[in-house]
């Protein structure tokens, strides 16, 4: 089990941006890894409502089981290992394992009995080195929507933000308001149910 702050910046990206930075960064196909997450609540959205998220993300065969929290700067992570039995129980059943998952959710009144799974979203993922951290292209997929995103991954936001903003404006790729993917994922959601998920 570990826990981390991560501090992160990023951009909703058109097919044509996508293609330009793979261009720029010269990066090919090979080099694009699948991971898939799996994402949980409440039906009344009881993690969503404590500023946070759960997933497990299923990747090169491995699983860990993630809460992240909205912190001031940046999400607390709490990350979880799972051997591929107690994954798959959770994606069959919604069971949570034993864990600092688990307790965390529970001493902050979410009732662990009652989550569910909402569905999954495929992502094929580059990461490379960037001047003072990570940068991230990914395309995923979910609820037949095709979704491109730029991500950078550091642990200076000041840094960060400047870099950031100097690559986008490099390239002449607009700053787009982005929510994060699981927000992007509950948003098609809805629109499909026609349910408001608050």
């Amino acid at each position: 089990m570990s826990r981390e702050i991560e501090i992160e910046f990023k951009n909703l990206l058109t097919k044509q941006e996508f293609d330009l930075l793979k261009e720029k960064f010269a990066i090919k196909s090979d080099l694009f890894k699948k991971q898939i997450n799996y994402y949980f609540d409440s039906p009344t959205f009881d993690i969503k409502r404590l500023g946070g998220a759960l997933r497990i993300r299923e990747k090169n065969n491995s699983y860990t089981l993630t809460l992240k929290l909205k912190q001031s700067v940046g999400h607390l992570e709490i990350h979880q290992t799972l051997t591929e039995e107690p994954a798959k129980n959770m994606l069959n059943s919604n069971a949570i394992p034993t864990g600092e998952v688990k307790s965390y959710l529970e001493e902050n009144g979410v009732s662990c009995q009652k989550l569910c799974l909402f569905g999954e979203l495929a992502t094929n993922r580059a990461e490379l080195l960037y001047q003072e951290g990570l940068l991230v292209l990914d395309h995923s997929t979910y609820f037949h929507i095709d979704d491109y995103e730029i991500e950078y991954e550091v642990t200076d936001e000041k840094i960060g933000s400047e870099v950031f903003s100097n690559l986008l404006n490099q390239l002449q790729i607009p700053i787009r308001e982005t929510p994060n993917k699981i927000k992007r994922f509950f948003t098609v959601k809805q629109q499909l149910v026609g349910e408001k998920i608050e």
